[in-house]
């Protein structure tokens, strides 16, 4: 037999358990350019402003060869100069290399502070 009242408190706690579950999953997205596919997954929790937990995956989509990355988000700062502000886009470091990805999906590749690469992207499914 069913014991109902005991086990209405896991009908309760399902959702909540369920929604924090999913809030500590990553979410991805992806920017496709003339010659390169990148997948930037966010791996903080969903709400967070600032992340420091991103991986890009960037794909030549003419060799094949791929590259893997850790970084952060980027933001213009508040008025207190500590709060961040509006989002800019994503940061990768690799040595002597900076990959930028804007906000307005512009894959930007620096080599020793100097642009090296830079192509319009769009955001695909």
């Amino acid at each position: 037999m069913l014991n109902l009242k005991n086990n209405a408190k896991y009908f309760v706690l399902l959702p909540v358990i369920s929604a924090t579950l999913f809030a500590g999953l990553a979410n991805a997205e992806t920017i496709k350019t003339k010659n390169f596919s990148v997948k930037i997954t966010r791996n903080c929790a969903e709400g967070n402003v600032t992340c420091n937990k991103l991986t890009y995956v960037g794909k030549d989509l003419k060799t094949g060869k791929s590259i893997r990355l850790n970084g952060k988000t980027i933001h213009t700062k508040g008025a207190d100069g500590r709060t961040p502000g509006r989002f800019l886009g994503y940061e990768f470091r690799n040595s002597q290399y900076l990959y930028r990805v804007t906000a307005d999906n512009k894959l930007q590749v620096f080599k020793s502070g100097k642009l090296i690469l830079q192509e319009q992207g769009t955001l695909v499914d």
